[in-house]
This record gives C-alpha cells, sequence and structure tokens, in this order.
C-alpha cells in the first residue's frame, strides 16, 4: 500500500487524527538517491492506521540549517543515522506512545522542547522531521483525507516546475559553479502538458549535446539534469534555449538559475571565482542583469553568499525578477524576518527539513506570504522515494515547486503525485503557468 493511501478503518474515521491513541512509533535506514541512508518513520495510530514519512538530504546546505545527526565511523562512509533512528526508538517513542495524538503544532513544539537544543542537534532533525511528517501523515489518514487536503481545505493551486535539465556546482562533477539550470514551462495549460514539454525539451538537450560534446555529456548530476563539461553560464543557458527551439516549443518556457553562490564565495576577500574568474559583489550583480537581459530569467535562486543580506537587497531592487533564498533562508522564520526587514530577495525557498519540523516550516511560509514574498517548494539533492512534498506544494499554494530533471524515481514520484491530486482536484484545479510568480503574493 502506498503511503500517501493508507486506507483507514471505520472507527477511525469517526475518531480521526487528534485524540487516535498513538499505539506505535518505529523508524528505519532507508536509501536516498545517492545511495546513502536516511530516516524513515512509521507512527502508528489506534493500532489500525499508520503513517509514513522519509527524511530527505542535502550535499549543499547552508550553515545555519538544522542539524542532520550522522554517525560518524567507517560504516556507509560515516553517513549512518542509527544514532538518529535509536533516538526515534529511543526517547521519542517513550514520549509518544501510550497517549493521545497532540495536534500538529503541539507536538512539534513538544518534540523542539524534548530535543533543546537551537538547531535540534541532540536528538537529530532528520529524527524529530520524520516523527513531525508521519504524524501528519497518520491524522490524514485517520480522517480519510489526503495530506494535501487536511492540510489546507482551500487546496487547488498546482505548483508550475522548476524543471532542472542542466547540473552543476555540488551536485555535479562538471566545471559548472552555478548550481540548477532551469526551464520553467509557463505555456502549459495543466500538470500532464507541463510535464510532457518539459521532456520534450530534455530529450531534445540530449541530442544537442550528445552532438556536441559527445556521451559523457549525457552523464547526470544528483538531481537528473545533464552535467556537459563547460564552465560559462551563457553556455549552459544558451544550450536551454536552443533544446527549447528544437522540441518547439519557443514562447512556452521561462528560464532560472540556481547559483549557490555562498559555496564559492571566499569570505576573505569578499569575491567569487566563478568559472576561473575572480568577481567581487557588484561585479556579480552585473553579471546577473545581463543574464536576466539576454537570456528571460525570471528567477535566480541564491546569488550571493548566504550572509550578504545587503547584497541580496541591492540585487532584488535592481532585478525586478524573483530572487529567491535558499541559504539565505534555511526555511527559518527567523532569518526570513531579518530579510523582510533589510529587503533582501522576495522569495523564499522551502525545504522542510532545514528546519526540522512541519509546524516550523509552515511558519515560515506564512510569513513569507504574509510579506509579499513568493514561495518555492523544493526537494533535496539526496531525495528518497516519498512524495510529500508534492501534497504539501498544493497544501501551501505555492504555485512553484522545484524537485529536479523530469528522470529518476525519487524526482518523477514528485511529479507523480502531483498527476494524481490534479485527477483528484478535477475542474478546481488550477495550473498558474505565467502566474506563478504572484501565485501567493498577489
Amino acid at each position: 500500500m502506498r503511503r500517501s493511501e493508507a486506507k483507514p478503518s471505520r472507527a477511525a474515521v469517526e475518531a480521526p487524527g487528534s485524540g487516535a491513541l498513538v499505539t506505535g512509533l518505529a523508524a528505519r535506514e532507508v536509501l536516498d538517491c545517492r545511495g546513502l541512508p536516511t530516516v524513515q518513520v512509521d507512527l502508528e495510530l489506534d493500532g489500525a492506521i499508520t503513517g509514513t514519512a522519509d527524511v530527505p538530504s542535502g550535499r549543499s546546505t547552508g550553515s545555519a540549517e538544522a542539524t542532520e545527526l550522522r554517525d560518524g565511523g567507517e560504516r556507509f562512509g560515516g553517513y549512518g543515522v542509527l544514532g538518529a533512528v535509536a533516538n526515534v526508538e529511543g526517547e521519542l517513542r517513550e514520549a509518544l506512545v501510550g497517549r493521545r495524538l497532540p495536534e500538529q503544532r503541539a507536538l512539534d513544539a513538544e518534540l523542539v522542547a524534548l530535543d533543546g537544543t537551537e538547531r535540534k542537534s541532540r536528538l537529530g532533525a532528520n529524527a524529530i522531521l520524520g516523527v513531525s511528517l508521519a504524524a501528519a501523515r497518520a491524522r490524514a489518514a485517520a480522517a480519510g483525507t489526503p495530506l494535501y487536503r487536511h492540510l489546507s481545505a482551500n487546496a487547488h493551486l498546482l505548483p508550475v516546475p522548476l524543471v532542472n535539465l542542466i547540473n552543476g556546482g555540488k551536485h555535479a562533477s562538471n566545471d559548472l559553479d552555478f548550481q540548477e539550470f532551469i526551464v520553467i514551462p509557463v505555456g502549459a495549460g495543466s500538470m500532464i502538458e507541463a510535464l510532457q514539454i518539459s521532456t520534450e525539451v530534455n530529450l531534445a538537450l540530449a541530442e544537442i549535446l550528445l552532438e556536441r560534446y559527445g556521451k559523457s555529456a549525457l552523464n547526470t548530476g544528483d538531481e537528473g539534469g545533464y552535467a556537459p563539461a563547460i564552465s560559462s553560464p551563457q553556455e549552459a543557458l544558451g544550450l536551454l534555449h536552443e533544446a527549447v527551439s528544437a522540441a518547439g516549443h519557443d514562447g512556452r518556457f521561462r528560464y532560472g538559475l540556481d547559483c549557490a553562490a555562498t559555496h564559492y564565495h571566499d569570505p576573505r576577500t569578499r569575491t567569487y571565482e566563478l568559472a576561473g574568474e575572480r568577481r567581487d559583489t557588484e561585479a556579480m550583480i552585473e553579471l546577473y542583469l545581463e543574464l536576466i537581459r539576454d537570456f528571460d530569467v525570471v528567477t535566480i535562486e541564491d546569488p550571493l553568499d548566504e550572509e550578504d543580506f545587503e547584497g541580496f537587497a541591492e540585487l532584488t531592487e535592481a532585478s525586478g525578477i524573483q530572487i529567491v533564498g535558499d541559504d539565505l533562508f534555511v526555511t527559518d522564520p527567523r532569518r526570513l524576518r531579518t530579510g523582510v526587514e533589510r529587503g533582501a530577495a522576495n522569495s523564499l525557498l522551502w525545504k522542510v527539513n532545514q528546519i526540522g519540523t512541519l509546524s516550523e516550516a509552515l511558519d515560515a511560509a506564512e510569513l513569507a506570504h504574509r510579506s509579499g514574498y513568493t514561495v518555492v517548494v523544493s526537494e533535496r539533492s539526496g531525495e528518497t522515494e516519498d512524495p510529500i512534498i508534492a501534497d504539501l506544494a498544493v497544501a501551501l499554494g505555492a504555485g512553484q515547486i522545484k524537485t529536479g530533471a523530469p528522470v529518476r524515481g525519487e524526482r518523477t514520484a514528485k511529479y507523480n503525485r502531483l498527476l494524481r491530486i490534479s485527477e483528484e482536484l478535477g475542474e478546481t484545479a488550477v495550473y498558474p503557468g505565467d502566474a506563478f510568480e504572484v501565485a501567493v503574493a498577489a
């Protein structure tokens, strides 16, 4: 049975979610898409209903993210998570099993208090988040509703996918410093059409890369995008434009970047080493304005260092496009509040594992919406087949999702879940197309 389709008993439907007795809590190591361990949690209600959730893992991470607990040592190269699993099956199980399941906010607050550290470093954010998400899934199953509907009675807005077709940075073994080169199917009229035309562009891109650079250019990065042996961001964006044209979809796509600039920033000199050239903040901003002008770039994520709120504010004002904070905000309401006060960025990249509980992540999205910021729901590079962010994107009404190329099971699981949600919503479903940037903020 799929984790998103657990069937509740009649008795459970009559007494849904909160108030149900927590009768089991278990965890285990499972493998993410890089073959490294991560945490999977089962939370059982009334001996009959189980919510299951996997915890993703990032490679390109912000320094202020909640702490992912890893075992160290030789086993799995130090990446094991037996300690986090033991914390779920020990302290967290002892705190929850045999009690009525609290409401989500109360549960998450209790989990945070049990850990007792600022970044969840004692029990591990991966242990805490697994319990938080599994509880949300179990509560939805007890109510007999899909998770997106359980979290939002008004859920109807499907997200436009930001489809990462060329990988670089820490997600690939090429010389591209920018991490993601993205196509955005704004000209589609539905989720299935968005995936159709994105796939057609990806197929056309493969042919162009093979002819121009040879077979090695078809190697892929962590998120399924191609990793050709190039170093110029202009060349990568040019390839995307060529592929869109070759696929016959001129005018139906716009373009985006995830620069992950912290990872090639030198804090001593306050410069960036990009494609073998050193640039200061002003030169980086000048580069981005050129890319916006020349390549129809409409969204840029993490264009500058994670502590450069002033530079983010300058680019946000100068660019007129969506400037997304990922490492800048790490889905933390406190850092987002600082960004809002300083005018830094105008969009939040929303990764639930960066903060470590569902409630705290929802608080960050709510603050973003109230502040006129857009929200981009995002996967991590170390993903599993768990499609939960598809439900969360629809529940938030975010209008945007970033979950990689339209290939590989851990990526297509999210896209396929969105297709099912679209079918369930029927005529009430809205695909915002070219309005994706203002779907929430307007």
